[in-house]
């Protein structure tokens, strides 16, 4: 066919590229007149982690055709190595599939609670979710959660139960504890097979049956939501977009409503799963916007992009901002490599804006950031990042949360570096964040989990039984207790099976009180953290007793104490090397060997007072990676 053939008047019908192999990279297109809403079906897919969002979606993309056998792998949608290496969805990826003369946008979330703002991001750009079960172990702590939000959001919800190949599968069983919890008629669960791909078919037909079309008017004044974005060293920031009303155009002059920014559309296109461009979308379809935009602040997640020459009256309703909720130092091993570190975070902050970091100081380790994270994995995954993608050797801190404190004054200050904690003369309260947290098990391990919770300063709020087998148990915990291992102890103590979810409720007062290491009399703020009261001993005589273990010896003593302000609850001793100063003398008098030795002490005592403990990072890093 010509390029003539091609050619359209301005109000026929527009051109798409959609399911060529992935490997085409072509410029051809398949004329295809304005998108029907009533064909399109918008989804996420959401469970709990490791039900089978991804495998689900590797079948979809293979029964659809979106990829060819030959160029399939596990995980497909999952970008990044970290997440192949892991197993786990850090990043939530958009794709467009054809079933059936319809159109499936379909979008796979996370499933761990640390990312449950990709998985809330998604969900303002659907009818619909796909909601998945294992039908091996059930609902479980995250499934609920999500549910929830789909709830709260008004949006169909299909469930399936997967796995049901594996042996211990009992799909009826959880049919109907869905029914049950959920409300969701056991008849209406789908049973599939995300492994094997039985089940997939019919499951495509129900999104389409299920799942709601848009509504949204074509020819309104444009409002296109950006629920996801990503930085392209090479072409900027790279949005994904969801239009609500209007049509976006390749080559127009955009307004980012919140941010007030001004951009041309230089791209627009879908993903097949590769970038494919096309010349519009119109309200009710999904791909991506890239704009040639160096800032990603001018391109978060929830904001508006409309018309620059019609802007629309309003933007849309967006997202709320992500609160850290856990706060670490990140130091380079090596202080040269300072810039180069600033320079990373301000890079991986284009990829990843639920981070936050700014400057600050530590005489043990030098300059670094402290950075605020919106949990423990999450805190991992953003420093292996920068350990993996940016060539750099971190330290990070004792993990910590954000304390409010009500100085004498009357002001309130927020802390969230143990070491900037203000002397106890300087303040009447301290208030700590607390959070509810629901947990999910077998009955039988209803005591164990108790005994963890109550171990942790929690208050039971709650006991349902799911099932007679199963059992959901509802605390409320200081913040501070869950972040470092409680979900370690939770899953040793249950034998893998109990699931975790939480949700800030917000703070109460507490007996709070700073623990500092000190070396030679001298504190080392990288080891000061905030504890109870009634843990401050264990904690400082733990922390003294591995420390003594690892801290090199010294030519002089070296004593290493904790402390709370004045007081010294816990001593360890490094003691000195001792060089055989007597080793020459043979028999004499004892008094010439008293004398050595005497004189040796003189030394190392006055060594010791004008002298520095020698402790070298990679004694930071063994210390502060301690499980306990």
């Amino acid at each position: 066919m010509k390029d003539s053939a091609l050619r359209r008047p301005h109000h026929s019908y527009r051109l798409y590229a959609l399911n060529f192999p992935q490997g085409d990279r072509s410029t051809k297109r398949i004329p295809f007149f304005p998108m029907d809403q009533s064909k399109i079906r918008n989804l996420s897919i959401i469970a709990h982690i490791d039900h089978g969002k991804s495998t689900l979606a590797d079948r979809m993309l293979e029964l659809t055709g979106a990829v060819e056998a030959r160029q399939m792998r596990a995980q497909y949608l999952d970008s990044m190595d970290i997440e192949r290496e892991r197993g786990i969805t850090i990043k939530l990826q958009s794709v467009r599939l054809n079933w059936k003369d319809h159109v499936i946008n379909l979008i796979d979330t996370p499933g761990h609670v640390d990312f449950g703002y990709e998985v809330s991001r998604s969900l303002a750009a659907c009818e619909g979710v796909v909601l998945v079960v294992d039908a091996a172990q059930g609902i479980e702590a995250q499934t609920l959660a999500n549910t929830y939000l789909a709830m709260e959001s008004d949006l169909e919800i299909v469930a399936i139960l997967n796995k049901i190949d594996l042996p211990a599968a009992d799909p009826d069983r959880y049919a109907m504890e869905i029914e049950n919890i959920l409300g969701i008629p056991a008849e209406d669960v789908l049973r599939v097979s995300a492994k094997t791909g039985e089940g997939v078919p019919e499951l495509l037909d129900a999104i389409v049956d299920r799942i709601p079309a848009p509504k949204g008017d074509p020819d309104g004044d444009l409002q296109s939501l950006i629920f996801d974005s990503h930085f392209d060293s090479y072409r900027g920031v790279v949005s994904s977009i969801r239009v609500m009303n209007g049509t976006i155009k390749a080559r127009q002059k955009l307004l980012f409503m919140q941010a007030n920014a001004s951009h041309e559309a230089d791209e627009i296109g879908v993903r097949l799963p590769l970038n494919k461009p096309v010349k519009e979308l119109a309200a009710g379809e999904v791909g991506y916007l890239i704009a040639g935009i160096k800032d990603v602040r001018e391109a978060r997640s929830g904001e508006t992009v409309t018309s620059a020459v019609h802007p629309a009256a309003e933007p849309l309703d967006g997202y709320r901002e992500p609160q850290a909720m856990v706060f670490c130092g990140l130091y380079p091993v090596d202080g040269d490599d300072y810039e180069q570190f600033r320079d990373a975070l301000e890079k991986l902050r284009l990829d990843d804006g639920s981070f936050t970091f700014e400057p600050e100081t530590s005489t043990a380790l030098g300059f670094g950031f402290r950075c605020g994270f919106l949990g423990l994995l999450h805190m991992e995954i953003v420093r292996e990042r920068l350990e993996r993608e940016f060539d750099l050797n971190l330290i990070a801190t004792i993990p910590s949360v954000e304390y409010r404190i009500q100085m004498t004054d009357g002001q309130e200050r927020v802390v969230d570096n143990p070491s900037a904690l203000p002397d106890q003369t300087e303040w009447s309260s301290i208030s700590e964040p607390y959070l509810k947290a629901s947990m999910i098990a077998p009955s039988d391990y209803t005591g164990t989990l108790m005994e963890l919770c109550q171990s942790r300063r929690g208050s039971l709020e709650g006991m349902n039984y799911l099932s007679p087998e199963r059992v959901e148990l509802v605390y409320k915990m200081p913040l501070a207790e869950v972040v470092v291992d409680f979900f370690d102890q939770l899953k040793s103590r249950t034998a893998g099976y109990a699931s975790l979810d939480y949700e800030p409720i917000g703070y109460e007062k507490g007996d709070l009180v700073r623990v500092d290491i000190l070396f030679n009399s001298e504190r080392v703020d990288a080891f000061s953290t905030i504890v109870h009261r009634e843990s401050a001993y264990d904690y400082g005589k733990k922390t003294a007793e591995k420390l003594k273990e690892i801290i090199p010896r010294q030519q002089f003593e070296v004593p290493i104490q904790a402390a709370i302000g004045g007081k010294i609850i816990a001593r360890e001793t490094v003691r000195a090397f001792r060089k055989d100063v007597t080793a020459k003398l043979y028999g004499g008098d004892v008094t010439r060997k008293n004398k050595l030795l005497k004189k040796q002490k003189e030394g190392k005592k006055k060594m010791k007072s004008i002298g520095t403990v020698q402790i070298p990072p990679d004694t930071f890093i063994r210390a502060l990676r301690l499980d306990d």
